[in-house]
C-alpha cells in the first residue's frame, strides 16, 4: 500500500473543474432519458449543469453516450 499512483492531467482536470451549476450523479441519471431525448428530437440544447457534470464524470459521460448511440439508432 505504500506505492503511489500519479495522476493523469485528465484526472486532475475532472477534480479541479468548476462544477457549478452542481449536479449530483444521481440526478444525472434520473433525468437523462429526458435529456437524450430533447437533444436527439428537438435539438434542445444541453442543459448547463448537464454538461458540466459529463465534463467531469467519466461514468455519467459513458452512460449519456451509450443511450445517445441507441436513441439514436432507434430514430433513424
Amino acid at each position: 500500500m505504500n506505492e503511489r499512483v500519479r495522476l493523469t492531467p485528465e484526472a486532475i482536470d475532472r477534480l479541479t473543474a468548476n462544477t457549478e451549476p452542481w449536479l449530483s450523479c444521481d440526478d444525472c441519471f434520473e433525468q437523462l432519458d429526458v435529456i437524450i431525448d430533447g437533444l436527439t428530437r428537438s435539438n434542445l440544447p444541453l442543459p448547463d449543469a448537464f454538461r458540466v457534470h459529463l465534463m467531469t464524470c467519466p461514468a455519467c459521460d459513458e452512460e449519456a453516450r451509450s443511450l445517445a448511440a441507441l436513441v439514436g439508432a432507434v430514430i433513424r
